[in-house]
């Protein structure tokens, strides 16, 4: 297996109501076939029924309950830009439920679910410094 990911594929409960709360933060998709299909650089992120996501995996639906133990992150240039996302966030309906500060590891950021749940992690981390398109190269950690 090449070591790459192409697609990340979110399991929704309204996809509709999904869909609003993304384009709301400024992404731009397209609905085909009761799925939703956004560009993310250089992977694509999916929308889709929760319900038929388990059963296309072959999987039987369940609750969408607690924490899933995935967590997206999007890397952004500056602290503010972390304060304006978590502000876009709210306006479109998602939950903060980690406020923005230094971490423990030294570099602001913060944490906040999408309206079905789906865990992400806003950062400004200089040790994951963004190319002009947005791409981030994982760095170098001295050969661990």
């Amino acid at each position: 297996m090449e070591q790459r990911i192409t697609l990340i594929t979110l399991g929704v409960s309204d996809l509709a109501r999904a869909k609003s709360f993304y384009e709301a933060l400024g992404w731009r998709g397209q609905e085909v076939e009761e799925t939703v299909f956004f560009q993310a650089g250089g992977l694509g992120l999916v929308l889709w029924g929760r319900d038929r996501l388990a059963r296309d995996c072959g999987l039987e639906p369940g609750p969408a309950s607690g924490f899933g133990g995935t967590v997206l992150a999007h890397n952004v240039r500056t602290d503010a830009e972390v304060d304006a996302l978590l502000a876009a966030v709210e306006r479109a309906g998602g939950t903060i439920t980690r406020p923005a500060a230094v971490n423990a590891l030294g570099f602001f950021s913060s944490a906040f679910t999408d309206p079905d749940g789906h865990a992400w992690e806003v950062a400004c981390n200089p040790g994951f410094p963004l190319a002009e398109d947005g791409s981030v190269t994982i760095p170098d950690f001295g050969g661990a």
